[in-house]
């Protein structure tokens, strides 16, 4: 079967000890990152399984049309970067594990890892001492802080647990059900949404991004937040409202921000506004890229592959197709 792999960076997937389930298939493997409709007709004009990495190429119905011979997909986690009907519509099977009970455990490091370089100005100091100066200001402790949890889902937990091991005050805010959850597991939780914003020290966002997420922290919330309070975001950039961010950290409140996630990626334009603001740190979207976590992601990955191969196709999105003759 003739595989196709997209935007994998650094090469590094042939390095895995699980590619070699894909072990006598035809495999491409692309190291650059391109959206443009004509260049990626081209490149996958002969392949018929199609892995992505999370959601750096966007899949839409222009595209799939033009691919005849395409008949999986298969990746890891959420979709919105799929046109799942026009896959459906052309009989194009699309294979992802949702992974329950299993967080990223490198995207809630990597949230920890932000806090920590954003409350004691670690990037900043780095940046001073090569430039020849010594201590450029005065960090933050975390210890009796309130770190904020807007959603308590898989890895939500983990980063509260780190809060918890650092001696904070952890401090919930999310769906009804999910508040629940938080409160067993021996959390407090916001009297109002509010009043999350207004009392956390940190507040780190963990949802997924689905209609009922899109734009869900307003200018309205950032307002709320103390001057000296740290927002946190290495789930999706579209959670808060388009250009909210940046216009409040220009108005003071929060006083900081530290972003692993943009609304359009990759960002290659240096003009970029968060880019340019001292009291802003950012990373390019590297939340979950480990080696350890392309490790656990591509065993779900190369295993839907070869099931598909196999006439058994698992984690299947979209289960229709599997009735459809169109291919």
């Amino acid at each position: 079967m003739k595989i196709s792999i997209l935007d994998d960076y650094h090469d590094t997937l042939r390095t895995l000890p699980c590619f070699s389930k894909l072990a006598g298939q035809d495999v491409t493997i692309w190291n650059d990152h391109v959206q443009d409709v004509e260049a990626l007709a081209e490149r996958l004009r002969d392949t018929e399984a199609l892995v992505l990495i999370r959601e750096r190429t966007q899949i839409r119905a222009p595209l799939l049309e033009r691919l005849p011979k395409l008949r999986l997909i298969s990746q890891r986690s959420v979709y919105p970067h799929i046109d799942i009907d026009a896959c459906t519509r052309l009989g194009i099977i699309v294979s992802s594990s949702q992974h329950p009970g299993v967080p990223s455990y490198a995207t809630a490091e990597m949230t920890w890892g932000l806090i920590l370089a954003a409350m004691r100005q670690i990037p900043q100091q780095m940046a001073a001492l090569k430039a020849g100066k010594w201590q450029i200001g005065v960090g933050t402790t975390l210890r009796d802080k309130t770190l904020g949890i807007y959603g308590y889902g898989r890895i939500g937990s983990a980063v509260a647990g780190y809060g918890r091991a650092f001696g904070m005050n952890v401090l919930v805010w999310a769906r009804p059900k999910t508040l629940e959850a938080a409160r067993a597991d021996g959390y407090a939780t916001a009297s109002s949404k509010a009043a999350f914003f207004a009392e956390c020290d940190v507040i780190t966002l963990h949802m997924r991004l689905v209609d009922a997420t899109r734009h869900i922290v307003t200018a309205a919330d950032l307002a709320y937040m103390k001057p000296t309070a740290l927002l946190v975001n290495t789930s999706r950039a579209p959670l808060i409202e388009p250009g909210a961010l940046a216009d409040a950290l220009k108005r003071g409140r929060p006083g900081m921000a530290a972003v692993d996630v943009y609304e359009q990626e990759p960002v290659l334009d240096t003009a970029h506004p968060l880019l340019s603001m001292p009291n802003v740190i950012c990373t390019p979207h590297i939340g979950y890229v480990t080696l350890d976590e392309y490790e656990v992601q591509f065993i779900d990955i190369f295993d839907q592959i070869t099931a598909f191969a196999a006439g058994t196709p698992i984690n299947v999105i979209n289960p229709e197709v599997l009735k459809s003759k169109v291919r």
